[in-house]
């Protein structure tokens, strides 16, 4: 079940002691690409620099409301939840370790740390991460942190919350999927206002588990291979996440990184903000489908702008991506 419109406001609530709104904009040249009136959500602008933080700072506020993870929490990331939920322990009190893949972002990995959290790399993906940090929590008698959770949704709800009161009904929102709480939390303020706005779900061609789930509804897994949407890099869909995408969102469509580096450029020429690849792929669906949505008002998430510096410089040359 979604959170409810209660527990939307209720997380809400919380937020505005931590954080200020995010802003969006119908930039004239990206609604121009587009064919229609499109609007970028900037969760980019949030102190971590993505969305994931608005779900971190609910989940670690009702930890210390509970007296819970007296021995500390535990998370796996690929950067953007785990600068959440170091962000949000320093700010409620709690000790945070974060385990990441082998290869993954140095600027993240920095970010993590100087946000205090203990820093352990291990694994060659996400999901070999995931079960390592599995194992330490029970280890250490620690809090292991979902990437997947009721209470993330709620706080990462409040973004649509803010959208759909600067723009009103939008014919669609496209939404990147990397496990699932961003998309969830669209469907979750839609539902709770009462909306009959679409929800386009984006993934990575290159790690398709969340896509094909969608269509044939099994739990599955499939190889991960993206050079560039580091975000929606998910070897295996959640069951839980993958049951509310299924009822929840009318389509997801799947995005290239040469797709997604075109939206990065298109992003930084129009806007002049960075999107890292997960953030620009929004923009890439929407951008995919255009013909049918010609005219229509829609909006994309601009989920976060972490990407390493030296990644960026080669999206900005064309023939690289």
């Amino acid at each position: 079940m979604l959170p409810s419109l209660t527990e939307l406001i209720a997380a809400r609530n919380l937020l505005a002691s931590y954080i200020s709104p995010t802003p969006q904009y119908p930039w004239p040249l990206l609604c121009e690409a587009f064919g229609g009136t499109l609007w970028m959500k900037h969760e980019n602008h949030l102190p971590t620099g993505a969305f994931k933080l608005r779900g971190g700072l609910v989940y670690c506020a009702e930890l210390k409301a509970r007296g819970a993870a007296k021995n500390g929490i535990v998370t796996a990331t690929r950067g953007n939840h785990g600068q959440s939920i170091a962000y949000a322990a320093g700010k409620n009190g709690l000790s945070a370790t974060i385990v990441v893949p082998e290869g993954n972002s140095a600027e993240k990995n920095a970010a993590m740390r100087a946000l205090g959290a203990e820093l352990i790399v291990t694994g060659h993906d996400f999901q070999a991460a995931s079960e390592y940090a599995e194992a330490l929590a029970q280890e250490r008698n620690a809090h292991k942190v979902p990437a997947f959770h009721h209470q993330l949704i709620a706080g990462v709800a409040s973004y649509t919350l803010e959208l759909f009161e600067a723009a009103g009904e939008l014919d669609a929102v496209f939404v990147p999927i990397g496990m699932g709480s961003g998309a969830s939390a669209v469907a979750a303020a839609r539902n709770a206002l009462g909306l009959r706005t679409r929800i386009i779900g984006v993934v990575s061609a290159h790690a398709t588990a969340y896509a094909e789930g969608f269509r044939s509804g099994t739990v599955c897994e499939r190889p991960v291979s993206t050079q560039l949407a580091d975000g929606l890099a998910c070897r295996a869909t959640d069951p839980q996440a993958l049951a509310i995408l299924r009822r929840e969102l009318d389509d997801i469509l799947c995005v290239s990184d040469t797709e997604v580096a075109a939206a990065m450029r298109l992003i930084f020429s129009s806007t002049h903000n960075v999107a890292e690849g997960a953030g620009a792929a929004a923009l890439a669906g929407a951008i995919q489908v255009r013909g049918r949505y010609a005219g229509r008002r829609v909006g994309v998430v601009l989920t976060g702008g972490n990407v390493d510096s030296a990644v960026f410089a080669r999206v900005l040359q064309p023939d690289i991506f």
